[in-house]
């Protein structure tokens, strides 16, 4: 398998240019490092910080890696080049996230903090590091502590507060918001590189949301203008935090301790300071929210997909038998699937209709996907770009949005305490620096602690409260829906309600050269998107003989800025006071997610996002026609509002005895958009282990972080699935010597609970490294061998065009690459799992609409299987884990590792692989106000 690996986007070397190679020779680059480094020391003052306002008792706790800091001069990047140095704080929370993969099974409540933060308000006056006033400024204080040197940031007057947060934030992050401002815009390349990741990077987000600067500005004004006094606080908060960020651009570039990449990207003079780093502004805040927002908020999509493989099953089976065996695959609603809600509550959502409406299938054949990149020259024409072009065009159009994240949330019924326990988080990823930083907020109408997206840091986005805490996950729930607009005059004007309407065409042209940060060849290419009042174009076809274009409407496209009154909500200790304050927060983020909240007495759950109600009969799954009659009820175009679904038909919950999500299904009949959840899921790794704790009481914030760290180290197929396997290979004699050996290995894995985990801490070598590896190596032979006799190719690869068979560590993840953590989220366990039962004669519940295996014989399914394991565990280590530019091969622990993708020009070291939240959260309240 062809595995992509996380390529250093901005940095994949730090080359040397030959005009520079006397400016970089070691003297020269002593005697700068020197001079750069003296204006970095600052003097330290030890105020006594208390929290009066704290009613966590000690017993909140927090993390984040790689670091808190990740600025660096240019001297830091050059000495982290050369010798490995690392800044201040800018890696010394990895090494305890890293540590529990090993450490938790020794873990007590007093040996939390050794992998964890203390998230307690305040710092104690013998922790401060450093105390400054932003700017000069008496209203607001900017307190690091020596630990993490995480902000704390107090001020007296909300202005003062917001401003020290922007300062705050550009402090730690200013080279990555200046990134992804410009990747939110679609101009990464000009700004930071040609790299192909670069290229990829803004292809990807553009292709969704091909905003002009109006459009970037209008979204601010219209949720300002539709929120009243809290619209108004909320721009104000945002002018405050720019102009924070802005004083520390000019305070950092008159001072010469601005980050060093706006050097080694040519925005900036080493020698002579030459060079602007420009202001940010109100619509940057909104170009970067379009980012966070379609990475990890954005559900639905791929109706194009669902048609072409509706079509194969029909054109195999026939109409009515084809459709059956398309929707057995879909799963749309499975019961047997892993439920958020699990008391038996329905909470209907684009379900399947009786009749559909509407429908606007392809005919077979026809489909183009839109063309993105134009006018292609230099490194932007070679065959490399191309390719970089078509995963992100992939990636940004499948509904298999890789969102992440987990939350175990236990009731205080069933705690040895008495009180709510929780350990949740997002998973964003491995960057350095990380996307997300560390800050506490304490303000007039603000107080919390946690974190926040780089650049949208007014507000802790995800973090705690006074006495309460609140996570996220991705919900993935259907917000896009895809129309087909009849064309008409040309290729670039459509019906809408029989007018004939000219497309709007947007248009970003980028262009680069060399830099000492990247030097890929000069070139350029134009991104031209065509608009449409139903969103962009994405697709071209035809739909019995007529000429359309497949357009992607999503509820959140133009209201990018919408939840930040959400958000506001959330920091705002008058307004969250217990689980109907925080659910009437989250009711206010349009992006789709999974809410979780615990204080001292409550746990509670909701899933947010504006749903759209769709006409009668529309099925989701599938494009419909451009027309009045099938469009979102009391849509309104201009402003891409609609009727939404009122918060009661969306799933939510208080005090259930326990909450577990890791992007499966939320709830009995709310349709999920992504295919795949099904019998297993990775959230059934949660979902078993907490309801055990819950079976036997006496829950602890200790217990509970074992059942996360265990279950970021099993491999799901192993747990979940291969017993059954086993047991069809088993119902005979194994007679062959290699099967035979085989079985053995992935046998007393099995029963060494199927976790993917070192020998000892530090080895780098597997436990059951035989095992892994035949699994490995078996699953893609045995999923192909079971199902493509049956479906036929054209199905089966219609079939894995919407869901992968695989997700196992050491895979890709579109542009990410590999060494991304994530793993197991999109797979085919599910119908083996169901298919294999079958075989078996056990029961199913909602099972596949025919038997695949051996065609449903017992002794020939164990044919296929015993043959693609004895070819699987020929395959040598070399062959199995390929190698890339961070592993060679065979190296199977190495392929699996985490790598902090670099997003500038600081790097860090490998981590051993957890499938685990990348900020994480440990709390329980002792007390409520």
């Amino acid at each position: 398998m062809t595995r992509r690996t996380p390529r250093n986007v901005l940095f994949d070397k730090l080359r040397t240019p030959r005009k520079l190679s006397g400016f970089l020779k070691t003297a020269s680059v002593c005697v700068l490092i020197a001079g750069l480094l003296s204006p970095l020391t600052q003097a330290v003052a030890a105020p006594s910080i208390t929290a009066s306002n704290d009613y966590c008792g000690g017993q909140c706790s927090d993390i984040l890696p790689p670091g808190e800091n990740g600025n660096a001069t240019l001297a830091q990047i050059l000495l982290n080049q050369m010798f490995g140095t690392q800044p201040s704080h800018a890696e010394d929370q990895l090494g305890p996230y890293a540590g529990l993969a090993t450490g938790y099974s020794g873990l007590t409540d007093a040996k939390i903090n050794t992998f964890f933060n203390d998230a307690s308000f305040g710092v104690p006056s013998d922790q401060v590091a450093s105390s400054e006033k932003p700017a000069g400024r008496g209203d607001v204080t900017i307190v690091r502590d020596k630990k993490s040197g995480v902000p704390h940031i107090t001020g007296t007057t909300r202005y003062g507060t917001e401003f020290g947060a922007g300062y705050a934030a550009a402090e730690d992050r200013l080279w990555l918001m200046d990134v992804f401002r410009h990747v939110g815009r679609g101009q990464l390349t000009s700004f930071a590189g040609g790299a192909a990741a670069n290229q990829g990077l803004e292809q990807q987000f553009y292709r969704n949301a091909p905003y002009t600067e109006a459009d970037l500005q209008a979204q601010i004004d219209r949720a300002v203008a539709s929120n009243g006094a809290r619209g108004q606080q909320a721009l104000a908060d945002v002018n405050a935090y720019l102009d924070g960020i802005n004083a520390y651009i000019d305070a950092s570039d008159s001072g010469r301790y601005f980050p060093g990449e706006y050097v080694l990207t040519g925005h900036k003079d080493a020698i002579t300071n030459a060079g602007t780093i420009a202001h940010f502004k109100v619509t940057d805040l909104v170009a970067l929210a379009s980012v966070i927002g379609s990475l990890f908020g954005s559900g639905g999509g791929g109706e194009v997909g669902n048609a072409l493989s509706l079509i194969a099953a029909q054109s195999k089976y026939g109409v009515e038998e084809g459709t059956r065996v398309w929707e057995s695959f879909r799963e749309r609603n499975d019961p047997e699937a892993a439920l958020t809600v699990h008391n038996g509550e329905s909470f209907p959502y684009v379900t399947r209709p009786a009749t559909a409406q509407g429908e606007a299938l392809p005919d077979a054949g026809s489909v183009t996907q839109e063309p993105l990149v134009y006018d292609r020259t230099g490194s932007a024409a070679s065959a490399s770009a191309a390719k970089t072009s078509a995963t992100a065009a992939k990636t940004a159009l499948t509904s298999a949005r890789r969102g992440m994240s987990n939350a175990l949330v236990v009731s205080g019924k069933y705690t040895a305490s008495g009180h709510p326990i929780a350990v949740f988080g997002p998973q964003t990823g491995y960057f350095a620096p990380q996307l997300l930083m560390l800050q506490e907020i304490q303000g007039p109408g603000i107080s919390a602690r946690g974190a926040s997206f780089a650049g949208l840091s007014m507000y802790v986005e995800l973090g705690r409260g006074q006495d309460y805490s609140w996570s996220a996950t991705t919900s993935g729930q259907d917000i896009i829906d895809t129309y087909a607009v009849e064309l008409c005059q040309d290729d670039y004007h459509y019906l809408y309600h029989g007018t004939c309407t000219a497309m709007d065409k947007v248009e970003q042209k980028n262009s680069w050269t060399p830099t000492t940060a990247d030097g890929t060849p000069a070139g350029s290419y134009t991104m031209r998107a065509w608009r449409t009042k139903y969103g962009p174009v994405e697709y071209r076809a035809t739909v019995g003989g007529k000429k359309v274009a497949y357009t992607t409407l999503r509820s959140s496209y133009l209201h990018e800025a919408d939840s930040i009154i959400g958000f506001q909500m959330l920091n705002d200790p008058d307004y969250v006071k217990g689980p109907g304050g925080f659910q009437s927060a989250a009711q206010h983020i349009n992006y789709t997610f999974n809410w979780f909240y615990a204080d001292s007495q409550h746990t509670a759950y909701y899933n947010s996002g504006d749903n759209p109600v769709r006409a009668a009969g529309v099925d989701a799954e599938f494009p419909v026609w451009a027309q009045p009659a099938y469009e979102w009820r009391n849509w309104d175009p201009a402003a891409n509002t609609a009727d939404y679904t009122p918060a009661s038909a969306h799933p939510n919950s208080v005090d259930q005895d326990y909450y577990i999500s890791w992007n499966n299904k939320q709830a009995k009949d709310y349709t999920t958009a992504p295919w795949g959840n099904g019998s297993v899921h990775r959230g059934n790794l949660l979902d078993d282990r907490v309801k055990k704790l819950v079976a036997a009481g006496g829950v602890t914030r200790t217990k509970l972080v074992q059942a996360m760290a265990d279950a970021a180290l099993a491999d799901l197929r192993a747990e979940d699935v291969l017993p059954k396997l086993l047991k069809v290979i088993n119902s005979s004699p194994v007679t062959d010597s290699t099967a035979a050996a085989a079985v053995n290995k992935l046998q007393a894995w099995v029963t060494a609970g199927a976790r993917r985990t070192e020998t000892s801490a530090g080895s780098k070598t597997y436990a059951n490294a035989d095992a892994i590896r035949i699994l490995d190596a078996w699953w893609p032979l045995l999923v192909k061998a079971e199902f493509e006799p049956g479906l036929g190719s054209d199905l089966y690869n219609a079939i894995t065009g919407n869901l992968p068979v695989d997700e196992a560590p050491s895979a890709g993840h579109g542009p990410t690459g590999s060494h991304a953590g994530s793993s197991f989220q999109y797979g085919w366990w599910s119908y083996v799992d169901k298919d294999i039962r079958a075989v078996l004669g056990e029961p199913v519940q909602g099972g596949l609409a025919r038997t695949y295996c051996g065609g449903g014989s017992l002794g020939s399914c164990r044919d296929a299987l015993i043959s693609t394991l004895k070819q699987a565990a020929g395959l040598t280590a070399a062959q199995v884990y390929p190698g890339d530019d961070q592993c060679s091969a065979g190296d199977q622990w190495c392929a699996d590792s985490i790598a902090q993708r670099a997003l500038g020009g600081i790097k860090h070291g490998r981590i051993s692989w957890q499938n685990r939240p990348t900020y994480q959260q440990v709390v329980e309240y002792t007390a409520h106000r």
